[in-house]
């Protein structure tokens, strides 16, 4: 008896499946391919079912920045260790958060777009500190134990993150190549930390 043909998706998850399918587009034809209707083609369903669970591509792109954040939370929640001294403790960071970078190029960038409904305003606002905001609560509990200079903490992870995305950027620009931006890492964060003066 030939078995009957695999839908795409069953009933309960088509928002993921959806999701999944955009991501896909993303990352092979970019954020302008994207298109509920042509979602709605790949996953096997009605050109309006889409529309039960993304009112328009917007919330769908609101969508897809959410679940990259999620993903960059728990890259970065398994290499942080509140025991290391700064400097391992922060290589580990940075280069979790740069391989999730060479991971999803395309995602981060749609994370870091400017263009979010209002209506996500707070679940963004919530992802970032989950994610940004881990880097400075690191350097706040550094200040804490005396291994960096006093100041304000978001200022600080201003440096940093401009470093890490700086670095992201040009691993996605192809200035970069992955590999070696991950063997920079130790050498990034000790400059970050240490200064380029001589000591």
């Amino acid at each position: 008896m030939p078995v009957p043909e695999t839908r795409p998706y069953h009933h309960g998850d088509l928002r993921a499946a959806l999701l999944a399918a955009a991501e896909r587009t993303l990352r092979e034809k970019g954020v302008a391919a994207l298109s509920l209707r042509e979602l709605a083609r790949e996953v096997g369903v009605s050109h309006a079912a889409p529309g039960r669970h993304f009112r328009d591509k917007q919330a769908l792109l609101n969508a897809l920045a959410l679940t990259g954040y999620e993903r960059l939370s728990r890259a970065l929640n398994t290499a942080e260790d509140p025991a290391l001294p700064l400097e391992p403790r922060l290589t580990a960071l940075a280069r979790a958060y740069l391989g999730f970078a060479i991971d999803n190029a395309e995602l981060l960038e749609l994370m870091y777009a400017r263009k979010h409904d209002p209506d996500a305003s707070e679940q963004m606002a919530v992802a970032v500190e989950r994610t940004v905001g881990s880097l400075e609560r690191v350097l706040a509990d550094a200040q804490k134990r005396g291994e960096i200079i006093a100041g304000d903490p978001e200022e600080l992870n201003l440096v940093t993150g401009a470093a890490l995305h700086g670095v992201a950027g040009f691993i996605a620009a192809g200035w970069l190549p992955p590999e070696t931006a991950l063997a920079g890492v130790e050498g990034l964060v000790h400059h970050l930390l240490h200064g380029l003066k001589p000591r």
